[in-house]
């Protein structure tokens, strides 16, 4: 833990100016992310970065050593709906890892983001370039990347403040018995099985909102607006429901044919980081979903 006490000419003066003026190498971006996750203190405790301080105060932080770059620039397909200098909109296919990890070291999307764009935000680490957000392996559709800190910054934001919306589509195995509602509960890590996630009494606060769309004779289609975002989130609350999502071979069961859960991302809608205009944004269902929905038969 590095440390430093205020003097005579920083009194007075915000939090994240003097901080940028110890330490230049950071983006006043980065030092924003860095004291709301509470890794910059003032004597002690966690503030706000536009903190005024007193000649005194003592400043303590820790920087964590940066690792060395493991992941590598590779062609990886996949489509791109939206770019500009700040921000790139992804459709992410089934199948994707989005960030390399223990079990998969290449071949990810974070990989396919390093061979076709030159710049990434850094505030995740090496590992994670531009990743505001993730989708799990089989779960397809929209995701948005930062090219730069203050995008990141602003996108992760809004994500927390619940502005940014995101809503996506999943076939339930079985009928919900309400046709709309909220799940609410606290999701945590499996105390059986830790690659999976859990209702829990302690954990994270997560909610759900849904809404049936359509109705099949052994299945529904629902319409997922999250509230919150928490990992496995909405098929841990399919699961909660009593209805896992289709195909999910964690929460549910396999099913033949398919690769993977019937879950697609398919709103996003967001503030611009720079020009502050709404973005909004919705792909259709990809083939495999509706082939697989052509076969059923409609409630009726």
């Amino acid at each position: 833990m590095k440390s430093f006490l205020i003097n005579e000419t920083e009194n007075k003066k915000r939090l994240d100016i003097v901080f940028g003026g110890r330490e230049p190498s950071f983006s006043r971006a980065h030092i924003k992310k860095m004291i709301d996750d509470g890794k910059i203190l003032l004597n002690g405790k966690i503030i706000k970065a536009g903190e005024i301080v007193k000649t005194g105060q003592k400043v303590e932080y820790q920087i964590e050593e940066v690792k060395p770059l493991d992941a590598t620039a590779e062609d990886v397909r996949f489509e791109i709906v939206y770019e500009d200098d700040d921000l790139i909109v992804i459709n992410k296919p089934q199948g994707l890892v989005v960030h390399p990890c223990s079990s998969t070291k290449s071949g990810t999307l974070v990989n396919g983001l390093l061979f076709r764009i030159n710049d990434l935000s850094g505030i995740n680490g090496v590992l994670r370039p531009g990743i505001v957000h993730r989708l799990d392996k089989n779960t397809s559709g929209l995701m948005v990347v930062a090219k730069n800190d203050m995008a990141h910054v602003s996108l992760a934001e809004q994500i927390k403040n619940k502005t940014c919306a995101r809503k996506y589509l999943a076939l339930l195995d079985g009928n919900l018995k309400q046709d709309e509602g909220d799940i609410e509960s606290y999701i945590d890590r499996s105390k059986s099985d830790r690659k999976k996630m859990a209702v829990s009494d302690k954990g994270k606060y997560a909610i759900t909102h849904y809404c049936v769309i359509k109705r099949y004779t052994t299945a529904c289609l629902v319409e997922f607006a999250l509230k919150t975002g928490r990992t496995h989130q909405i098929r841990v609350h399919a699961k909660q429901l009593g209805h896992a999502v289709v195909g999910d071979d964690m929460y549910g069961k396999a099913v033949k044919g398919l690769d993977g859960q019937l879950l697609h991302s398919y709103s996003l809608t967001f503030i611009h980081p720079r020009t502050s205009k709404e973005m909004h944004f919705e792909i259709p269902l990809p083939d495999y979903f509706e082939n697989y929905m052509a076969k059923l038969r409609v409630m009726g």
